[in-house]
């Protein structure tokens, strides 16, 4: 891999459900310099060991909102991690409040098993409208239309010079379009096809504000058992787990 390529890797890409066997939400950015996971659902750990992906060359994961199918499974690998005797810093990227909420699961899980004291884990924490720089990467969130309490945002990251655009869970906002805007790849959950329900994307909607988007381009991901059942009627891509794509 030349190291001016962004990889991507569909790690999971699924809905809460496991709709038709799909993986949670997890993909893994590897840019050379820089290897880090957008979201981290509940099945990310052994999905990631399928890949070949090894937990101790991730250097951050990005959480776009407090739901199992999306951080799920960071308790499970900083575990593994604690277990295998990980010394490099980790970098936990969330909404406010992130720390607190891994030191609950942790506690839940694995009560009495030292987990964050074992490691070098560093929470930080975004908010809406404000760059969070960190060495290799930008981030810059976007809040979106999902649980409230799960403080839902889109992501959009910047590293060697590529732009990656992920809208989190949400319904249709008007957020996506700077969020998504010149991006080289955004990703916009797509959870069904007719059926209105706050909190998700519905295609039909989403195909009638297509003319709107400047993204180079855009996949679709998230979907139900109604999506799954008519692909063939889509007219943009898709994401499906163990995809990789060149940014």
């Amino acid at each position: 891999m030349e190291m001016s390529l962004v990889q991507l890797r569909v790690i999971g890409c699924g809905d809460a459900f496991g709709s038709g066997g799909r993986l949670n939400t997890c993909f893994y950015i590897n840019a050379g310099v820089c290897r880090f996971l957008m979201d981290c659902g509940a099945t990310s750990l052994p999905a990631l060991k399928q890949h070949g992906v090894r937990i101790d060359d991730i250097d951050a994961i990005l959480i776009s909102h407090f739901h199992g199918d999306h951080y799920g499974g960071i308790p499970f690998l900083l575990l593994d991690a604690a277990i295998h005797n990980r010394t490099k810093k980790l970098q936990i990227i969330s909404p406010p409040g992130g720390k607190e909420r891994i030191d609950s699961l942790l506690d839940l899980l694995y009560p009495g098993t030292p987990v964050l004291e074992k490691l070098d884990v560093q929470f930080l924490e975004y908010t809406a409208d404000k760059v969070l720089n960190t060495a290799h990467f930008s981030v810059l969130a976007f809040p979106v239309i999902h649980s409230e309490k799960a403080l839902p945002h889109g992501l959009r990251v910047e590293i060697l010079g590529k732009v990656i655009a992920y809208s989190g869970d949400t319904s249709w906002t008007e957020a996506l379009l700077p969020l998504s805007g010149e991006a080289d790849l955004f990703i916009c959950e797509c959870n069904f096809f007719s059926t209105q329900v706050k909190g998700h994307m519905n295609y039909l909607e989403l195909e009638k504000r297509l003319p709107e988007f400047s993204c180079k381009r855009m996949l679709l991901t998230h979907f139900d058992i109604e999506m799954l059942d008519r692909l063939g009627e889509l007219k943009l891509g898709y994401l499906t787990d163990g995809m990789d794509l060149q940014i």
